[in-house]
Order: C-alpha cells, then sequence, then structure tokens
C-alpha cells in the first residue's frame, strides 16, 4: 500500500514538473508577450536618450511589441542601471547605458559595473569633443588650458558627476599636464548644453552626438577632438594631441552605448533580443543616425561585446589611476593594466 502510494505521488509529481517545463517552455517560444520597459539613467535629450529613440523603432518591428523609454536620471546613471539590475530576470527590463557603468567601483559609486548585466549588444562609440560657447574668446583647446593655468579653479566646467564623460575625460588630462577647474553636475548634456548656451558654463568635454547640432547652428565651437587625427565630420578641429601628446597613450577612446538585461535572463530571450538588436542596428537608417552624430557602429553581442567592455574598463580605469582621480585601486579590483 504504502509503495503504491509513493508511487503514484512520484507520479504525480512527475506530471506537475513535466507540465511546469511546457509552461516554461512555452512562454521562452513566446517572448515577448507584452511590452517591454526600457530604461535611460539619463534626462532627455543627451547622446544616450537620443540614441535609444532612434534605435528603438527598428528593434520594436523585429520583436512585434512595444518598448517604452522611461529617463530615470541621477547619481552618475546608478539609479537607473540598478531598476533593471534588481527587476526580474525576465527580459521585459532593459536598459540602455553609456560607459559609466564600468567605472563605479573604481570611484566608489556603485558596487556592480556591467558585469552584473547582459550586454544585449555593444551598440556604438562616440567622438568626444572639447566644446564651449560660440562667442567664447578660446580659438581652441590650446587658448582654454593657457586660460585655466593662469586662472587656477576659475573656469566651470559642465559636467555628469564622478564617472561620467566631463570627468573621465579631466582625468586623462589630469594625467598628463594640469587642468585646475571648476566642476558643475548636470543630469544629462541636454541641460548642461542649455547652461553653456547661457553662458552658465565655460566648457564640456562632450560627445559629438550631443553637441553637433548646436555646433551646426553656430552656438556651440569645438575646440579639439578626443583624438590623435582629426574627425572626419570636423576636419577643421585639430586633435587634442596638438595640444597634449601624451594623450596619445590613452588614445582610441570614446563613450559607448550598449543595451543590457539582466544577467539571469534565460538564454533564449538573451539570444532573442540579440538577434533583434543586430538587425535593427544594421537597418540604414540608424546607420545614418550614427554617421549624422559622429558615431561608429559596433554592433557586438556575445564574446566581443564582453571583450570590449573588459579592455574599455582596463584602459579608463587604469588613465583614472595614473592621474589619481580613482578612489579605488584598479589592480584591488583584479583589472588588469592595458
Amino acid at each position: 500500500m504504502t509503495t503504491s502510494r509513493n508511487l503514484k505521488r512520484l507520479a504525480t509529481a512527475i506530471t506537475l514538473s513535466t507540465a511546469a517545463l511546457a509552461a516554461s517552455t512555452s512562454a521562452l517560444a513566446d517572448y515577448p508577450e507584452r511590452r517591454i520597459d526600457a530604461v535611460v539613467p539619463w534626462g532627455a535629450g543627451g547622446s544616450t536618450d537620443n540614441m535609444a529613440r532612434s534605435l528603438t523603432p527598428h528593434v520594436e518591428k523585429r520583436l512585434d511589441t512595444d518598448i517604452v523609454i522611461n529617463n530615470r536620471p541621477g547619481g552618475t546613471g546608478v539609479i537607473g542601471t540598478n531598476v533593471v539590475r534588481t527587476r526580474p530576470a525576465n527580459g521585459y527590463s532593459l536598459l540602455y547605458g553609456a560607459e559609466n557603468a564600468q567605472l563605479y567601483p573604481i570611484l566608489e559609486l556603485a558596487d556592480f559595473d556591467y558585469g552584473d548585466l547582459h550586454p544585449v549588444s555593444i551598440i556604438g562609440q562616440g567622438i568626444v569633443l572639447i566644446v564651449a560657447p560660440a562667442d567664447s574668446e578660446w580659438e581652441d583647446f590650446g587658448g582654454l588650458m593657457a586660460d585655466a593655468q593662469a586662472n587656477p579653479g576659475q573656469l566651470r566646467m559642465g559636467d555628469a558627476g564622478a564617472g561620467g564623460l566631463p570627468s573621465t575625460v579631466l582625468a586623462m588630462i589630469n594625467a598628463v599636464d594640469k587642468l585646475d577647474v571648476r566642476s558643475v553636475t548636470f543630469g544629462g548634456d541636454g541641460p548642461a548644453i542649455t547652461a553653456m548656451l547661457g553662458n552658465h558654463l565655460d566648457f564640456m568635454p562632450m560627445a559629438l552626438a550631443s553637441a553637433q547640432e548646436q555646433i551646426r547652428a553656430g552656438k556651440l565651437k569645438a575646440l579639439a577632438v578626443l583624438s590623435d587625427e582629426p574627425a572626419e565630420q570636423l576636419p577643421e578641429v585639430p586633435p587634442i594631441t596638438e595640444f597634449l601628446p601624451e594623450m596619445a597613450d590613452f588614445l582610441p577612446w570614446g563613450p559607448f552605448w550598449g543595451a543590457y538585461v539582466h544577467e539571469d535572463t534565460p538564454h533564449e530571450i538573451k539570444t532573442t533580443l540579440e538577434n533583434a538588436y543586430a538587425e535593427a542596428i544594421a537597418q540604414e537608417e540608424f546607420q545614418g543616425f550614427l554617421a549624422r552624430n559622429g558615431a561608429t557602429s559596433l554592433n557586438l553581442q556575445g564574446d566581443e561585446a564582453e571583450s570590449f567592455l573588459s579592455r574599455w574598463q582596463s584602459v579608463t580605469a587604469w588613465a583614472m589611476e595614473d592621474a589619481g582621480s580613482a578612489k579605488v585601486s584598479p589592480e584591488r579590483l583584479g583589472i588588469p593594466r592595458p
């Protein structure tokens, strides 16, 4: 009797497990069954936000669902990034992130980086400029440097917080020379540009994607491009190595954009998203957006995406360590020197 009862219990358990597995498999096969929420951890109008809103319609067509973008700025992107990191690993929470998260442990902003998320795609990499209001007296970055060194701590630099693009570029410059300025923090490039146009800021390191429209309109001017050669989009703007030759050690370098989901998201859902993003990024219309905004298409998935993230973190973290701006040594965190 006991053996018969146990066998019935075992059979029931197997049936329930099989049914649960079948239901789970069906749910994965039907993904996505509802809308996807995407977080941009910066304010509206910045380079990451502009990129996300340009790319998303192409992804929606391939997934046959809506992707609703929410801006969650704050904490150099920590707040918005942590939203996706702590939500269920079901593929319905997506992050459009910039490069900042790779520096969180270095700057003690958070105890995680993109290693806690899965890169659906590393989308593209931007060109960095040093920009100033069009009526600035400086003709190039050399003039800015001379003014800053003659008046230490007086010039106002637009910033996005510790680990943001401006503070990282400043750390690189200070690793090879001295640029003593006053940082004024904003929640994204959009508000900072508004402040610069109102002459509340003197200059700002910024992605070409954010500054290009105002440069075309004659409201901002580029003083240097963060490269060792002129950019195709702005051939008249001198590379920063013309003023700081030692910067060549950190180049090529630039901000990048990626799409991420929770690391524990099922493999089948990761693959579905990766395929959709790979196809969307390759679309001529989005490639045109990247070209117009001075960005390079990367479209990396899998091991290539992971390798890119590791190298970028290594180069940037050690530049900050050499500049004395890293709060935690990359060596202590196990980040190898490039």
